[in-house]
């Protein structure tokens, strides 16, 4: 089990092989799609008091993927997240509240050119040290966006009713991170 002192004060680096960037969305209005980013970095800065820290993150957009490259392509299209335009996807932290059992993490997301605050509940979930002597923190977070708010508008209707798309996306986090050195 981890330790549960939180991490030491300073930067941490995320560990993109050991950590990840996912979303759910519903397709037909019935099947869950999962998709995530394989291409990302990004920092915590733990301050003294943890909720004072900020975490910022830069998520390249063109390495989206779902599972099928018909649909890795529509999303990089114009029609969602415009990658030509708009490579980049980024979160800063704007406030962090300890809920007792977790925090409530709020920053500014930006999408396709499109900032707009998102909230994920957060867990810390401890520090461990690998066989090689490096402190990793470990952390998970989650929450729900309606995509729309960012500008990504496109679906199209279902005969039956209902449409291709869900408007409402999970945003599932799992971050390991490394002092910086």
């Amino acid at each position: 089990m981890p330790e549960q002192s939180l991490p030491e004060t300073g930067t941490w680096n995320l560990d993109p092989a050991h950590s990840s960037i996912e979303f759910v969305a519903r397709h037909l209005m019935v099947t869950k799609v999962r998709g995530g980013f394989g291409t990302f970095s990004g920092t915590i800065e733990i301050a003294d008091n943890p909720t004072e820290s900020v975490i910022d993150i830069e998520v390249d957009m063109g390495s989206v993927v779902t599972g099928s490259a018909d649909r890795d392509g529509h999303l990089t299209s114009a029609d969602f997240f415009d990658v030509e335009n708009h490579p980049k996807m980024t979160f800063v932290s704007t406030s962090i509240i300890d809920k007792g059992d977790g925090y409530q993490v709020t920053g500014d997301l930006t999408v396709k050119g499109v900032t707009n605050p998102m909230t994920l509940d957060a867990e810390y979930l401890g520090v461990m040290t690998d066989p090689w002597g490096n402190a990793k923190a470990a952390f998970s977070a989650s929450g729900e966006v309606n995509r729309e708010d960012w500008g990504l508008t496109w679906n199209a209707p279902l005969e039956a009713g209902g449409v291709l798309v869900s408007k409402n996306a999970k945003i599932e986090i799992e971050v390991q991170a490394a002092r910086a050195e």
